[in-house]
């Protein structure tokens, strides 16, 4: 019965998604209050005046994060994020989509992660995606930015449907996901909740734990605006279609390509981006696979480019022979 019900909404929540668009200033932005509530951290997260900026803070004492009050299966979701300065390596910055309350051995996930920074170098961001509790499998990528992201706001965004995924930074399409038949339930499909927090990573997130979380500098704050959840809500008991909004859905449709989620100009854009800035991709990982994973697509200029940055890892590779080599979410995801 539940496998029924999620099949009918994922037919009523491409209607939501033909009318998306990465444009975010189309969309509504909410007040804090209208879509969120506090997760976790007490005093280390505050709701400003305004009502829509909100800033999580990571003390000795706790990190912080919100959640949305929604599940929704499908949608396009965004956050203008300033991320805390100075030195800030070990400290967990995440905006991400989830539903392992719900589905503990089976959830779904879909990750923008920034894993601090030591003073001085490039920042770098991190996506990744899980379906059905894939975590042994691992679908990182992690690029450079073009900018200082503890300077000013920018936009991070996730465009989910039934058959692809985009990241975008501001509206700049970073990584595309397409939907493979042997993918199967690997391909996120489940209702999800937003999530945004801070928190201390410092055994894991910068360099392997190298460079560990200095309180010295504290608090982090971590600064989220312009919040948007743009989708087909979910009853969490139910499993029913609480809310389909299909507003403007004109104007939208002549500017968002649906067949393939990505217009030329900004697939162009894509593709700029990853040729200047594409730092890993588990599909060219040859330590981690000996052969990619079904769903990657090997693209020559890329794999040249990475086996360049890091001739180890996307050369020839030290395979591990004897056992499969398996990385959890944590060892995996680090700078």
């Amino acid at each position: 019965m539940m496998g029924y019900r999620l099949g009918f909404l994922m037919v009523l929540s491409v209607l939501v998604l033909a009318y998306a668009t990465p444009k975010n200033h189309n969309l509504p932005v909410l007040s804090f209050d209208e879509g969120y509530s506090h997760l976790f951290g007490d005093d280390n997260l505050m709701i400003l005046k305004d009502g829509k900026t909100v800033h999580t803070s990571l003390s000795e004492r706790s990190g912080a994060g919100f959640v949305s009050q929604d599940l929704y299966l499908h949608g396009f979701f965004s956050a203008s994020i300033k991320l805390p300065a100075d030195y800030t390596a070990g400290v967990v910055v995440a905006f991400y989509m989830s539903n392992g309350d719900m589905f503990q051995t089976n959830h779904d996930e879909l990750d923008f992660e920034f894993l601090g920074n030591i003073r001085g170098k490039e920042w770098r961001i991190q996506t990744n995606i899980y379906g059905n509790g894939s975590t042994s499998i691992g679908r990182e990528e992690r690029y450079g930015l073009w900018f200082d992201p503890s300077e000013d706001f920018h936009q991070y965004s996730v465009q989910w449907t039934e058959n692809f995924i985009i990241f975008y930074v501001d509206d700049v399409p970073i990584r595309e996901i397409k939907r493979t038949e042997s993918m199967g339930g690997d391909f996120p499909s489940k209702p999800m909740s937003l999530y945004a927090t801070i928190w201390d990573g410092s055994t894991w997130a910068t360099n392997g734990g190298k460079y560990k979380v200095n309180y010295k500098y504290a608090p982090y704050v971590a600064e989220f605006s312009d919040l948007i959840l743009h989708g087909c809500a979910v009853d969490p008991i139910e499993l029913s279609t609480k809310k389909c909004d299909t507003t403007g859905a004109g104007d939208s449709l002549n500017a968002f390509n649906i067949q393939t989620g990505i217009t030329l100009e900004e697939r162009s854009k894509m593709l700029h981006f990853r040729k200047q800035h594409l730092q890993y991709s588990y599909c060219y990982d040859r330590v981690r696979y000996l052969t990619p994973p079904s769903e990657c697509v090997i693209e020559r200029d890329e794999a040249e480019q990475l086996r360049g940055f890091d001739p180890v890892t996307f050369g020839r590779g030290r395979h591990h022979h004897g056992k499969r080599h398996h990385r959890s979410r944590t060892k995996a995801n680090t700078l």
